[in-house]
């Protein structure tokens, strides 16, 4: 399988890249990661991509569109604001969030060439472990359809704009809403807690109506998913797969979705503990893949580098190599650091040793611009876009941080 990845290994060509995607919001830096030792590695295509003229446009941290100018003028860009779908039925078929509302997405119909392409994008939102933690997320939009909003901006590499992006503008697009705390894989219920914990039901709801919708006959299908949603894209990957024709050119990206098995300052895995309690809260265990289960233990087979080698369909993983999360509550957390000495370090990177760097990696949060995290000048928007369309290939190394000045870091 050709399977692009960003800061890590895994069979076929690898894609990696210093970022984290515009999918991420300030609190899921929570669980990206930071993979030591690893140097970035590119394998992509050389193609040629759509520049702006007078106007550079970035993502901030709420998703908004801004422009700047070429005299340092901000203003909002119009983006398109795409409405809530409620699953319909969704109780009769579970498919329902933690307070036990309606499961939801959000569908923006493609256009012309891309007319019976798909782009279907899992959201992310954290984990819930245990009831305190779950009964928080009812009373948010990763809780319950009850506070999802009725209507989002739809950017990035959801975007309808060739110029914010120029591959998957005119694609049937599709994000599907967050609200099981369990990166989409759970289907059991807390009878005394009154939580749902159905997030495998929304998924499959989701799918079968899309693909009555018109997703059976897609030519060209990308399953894509941002942090928990990035790893719940690499659960589903085969699913997606097998859902469409055989003739679909499918293949699927996992962004800020690669949370890495590694041990922090102290030598222990915090979020190792985190996993397992989220599997038996959950009870997510017969839900994991067969073939993992045979070898490991559950709570390994809820971490990426464990998945990988069983997904046929081509996957590209995108993700941070240096991440504030995972600095200062998964590497570096004062259970792990308790004399405090990784603490300047932890908030800010330029007070960080040599040896401290060289155990983190970055986080960046931009899709398609001028000043987009890149490597050799291919963008992150373009090398996925020439992967999914294989418009040829290429190696490319990039130096080691500091160097790299299209990086910047968000702690």
């Amino acid at each position: 399988m050709h399977i692009p990845l960003i800061l890590i290994f895994h069979i076929k060509p690898r894609f990696l890249i210093k970022y984290e995607p515009p999918c991420v919001s300030f609190e899921m830096k929570k669980l990206l990661w930071s993979l030591t030792l690893f140097g970035v590695i590119l394998i992509f295509p050389v193609n040629g991509v759509m520049e702006y003229d007078k106007m550079e446009k970035f993502t901030d941290f709420n998703g908004t569109n801004v422009y700047q100018t070429e005299n340092n003028v901000k203003s909002k860009a119009k983006v398109t604001m795409v409405g809530l779908t409620l699953i319909k039925n969704a109780a009769l078929r579970s498919a329902v969030c933690l307070d036990g509302s309606p499961g939801g997405y959000h569908f923006h119909p493609g256009s012309g060439s891309g007319a019976k392409n798909w782009l279907v994008h899992l959201e992310g939102g954290g984990w819930c472990s245990d009831t305190e933690s779950c009964e928080y997320s009812k009373r948010t939009s990763h809780g319950s359809s009850k506070h999802m909003e009725k209507k989002i901006p739809f950017t990035g590499i959801l975007s309808d704009k060739a110029s914010e992006n120029p591959d998957f503008y005119n694609w049937n697009r599709v994000k599907v809403r967050y609200c099981d705390g369990g990166s989409f894989m759970g289907d059991n219920e807390n009878k005394d807690a009154k939580l749902q914990f159905r997030g495998k039901r929304i998924w499959t709801s989701v799918m079968s109506d899309l693909l009555s919708n018109g997703m059976e006959h897609a030519k060209q299908g990308l399953l894509s998913g941002c942090s928990a949603g990035g790893l719940a894209a690499i659960f589903q990957c085969e699913d997606f797969k097998s859902s469409l024709m055989s003739s679909t050119r499918v293949k699927c990206l996992s962004d800020a979705g690669f949370f890495v098995d590694a041990t922090d300052v102290s030598g222990d895995r915090s979020l190792r503990q985190l996993y397992t309690d989220v599997i038996e809260f959950q009870s997510i265990t017969n839900n994991l893949p067969n073939d993992c289960l045979n070898r490991l233990n559950p709570t390994s087979c809820f971490f990426p580098q464990n998945l990988i080698n069983q997904v046929k369909t081509p996957l590209f993983i995108l993700n941070a190599a240096y991440d504030s999360w995972q600095i200062q509550e998964s590497l570096t957390s004062k259970s792990a650091d308790p004399t405090g000495s990784w603490a300047d370090c932890t908030f800010n990177l330029a007070k960080c040793n040599e040896s401290q760097i060289m155990f983190f990696q970055e986080s960046h949060d931009t899709w398609y611009s001028k000043n987009s995290p890149s490597v050799k000048n291919k963008r992150i928007a373009v090398a996925v876009g020439d992967w999914f369309f294989e418009r040829g290939g290429a190696k490319i190394i990039d130096c080691a941080y500091p160097c790299d000045k299209t990086c910047r870091n968000l702690i």
